[in-house]
């Protein structure tokens, strides 16, 4: 049975003194509820309840349920000057944010001007996520976490072949192999994670640097609902979509804004609890996956200011865990010393 307090004390470590915050967004005039969303809401009143009574046998507070206004968009900046919010947030030094949109990226803003504050973002998340990946072992999600963290942190590139037969080379130079294994105590020198947790992850090089372009290149294919499509990735940058209507569409949802087309993020997902179900929250923590459009939050060098307007914000991730239509057939990291590692086959991982 799931234990919200149990989850909360393995991934906080919370401290007496502490005061934890629950946020959720709520919809509004211009987006509309759905059942989820109403699911979601009730899920953060019940841990927040929970939790309350937990802060007083442990020694720390529950404010009340804070709620804020939908921003509409995943990573759009959070309306931090329209309500209580940043009141809410300064006030705090524990955050869990049961969201509809993914407030990460504003959150690691925040936090990064903000000392003695940590959050957990659920964007997503659901009542079926409690008895699977947020019941994980989370001492086992980290051990896989720091494994996978290790190997990126020595690959200069990846190489992919997809069970579709398209191949991807990754350009992983010049950034930090980073992990969300689900240990955020206080003090943690990266204080926002995704809840479920499991995966390490790196922004590919974006070629940012003057005379050196990145070398990330090659073709990802993309299931949209019937459809395969392909994109076309050239210098990390996604130049062209291949397929018939539904790619059509993703071509010009790239070109109405160019930062998009960026691509953000290389990542494995390893929680063994997670299963893909349409949720990409969890969705992503089952395997691999990478993500276009704003990096700047995971250490990369694209952010809101390159975005044609806040609207057009995205991170969006795509995932090939073993329950998806595109799975990986091969996966490699390169080391620096010349030497390859194969971290996925056929579908599984072979580094556990």
């Amino acid at each position: 049975m799931f234990d919200v307090k149990k989850l909360f004390s393995d991934v906080f470590h919370p401290e007496p003194g502490e005061r934890l915050v629950v946020l959720v967004d709520t919809p509004h005039d211009r987006i509309e509820d759905n059942d989820l969303w109403v699911e979601r809401r009730n899920m953060a009143a019940e841990w927040q309840s929970v939790l309350g009574d937990y802060g007083r046998e442990a020694g720390f507070e529950v404010a009340p349920l804070f709620q804020f206004p939908a921003v509409g968009t995943h990573n759009g900046d959070l309306p931090l000057g329209e309500c209580q919010l940043a009141e809410v947030l300064g006030n705090a030094t524990i955050a869990l944010a049961l969201t509809e949109f993914s407030p990460t990226a504003p959150m690691i803003a925040w936090a990064k001007s903000h000392d003695d504050f940590r959050v957990a973002t659920l964007p997503g998340v659901a009542r079926r996520t409690e008895e699977t990946a947020l019941s994980a072992d989370y001492s086992e999600v980290a051990r896989r976490c720091v494994i996978l963290r290790d190997l990126l942190a020595h690959a200069e590139s990846a190489d992919v072949i997809f069970t579709s037969g398209h191949k991807w080379h990754v350009d992983l130079r010049h950034h930090k192999a980073l992990m969300d294994d689900g240990q955020l105590p206080r003090g943690k020198a990266d204080p926002v994670i995704n809840l479920p947790s499991g995966e390490s992850f790196q922004v590919p090089y974006e070629g940012e640097r003057a005379g050196d372009p990145s070398q990330t290149a090659g073709e990802v294919p993309v299931r949209v609902g019937e459809e395969l499509i392909v994109y076309r990735i050239e210098a990390n940058r996604i130049i062209d979509v291949i397929g018939g209507p539904e790619a059509n569409k993703s071509r010009a949802y790239f070109q109405h804004d160019a930062s998009r087309s960026n691509v953000a993020e290389f990542a494995f997902g390893c929680n063994p609890g997670a299963v893909v179900w349409g949720n990409v929250l969890e969705d992503e923590k089952a395997g691999f996956h990478w993500a276009y459009g704003r990096s700047e939050h995971l250490g990369g060098s694209v952010g809101p200011s390159d975005f044609n307007r806040p609207e057009t914000i995205v991170h969006v991730d795509i995932v090939y865990a073993s329950e998806s239509p595109i799975q990986v057939g091969s996966a490699v990291l390169n080391r620096e010393d010349g030497d390859s590692v194969e971290v996925i086959r056929d579908g599984d991982y072979v580094v556990f």
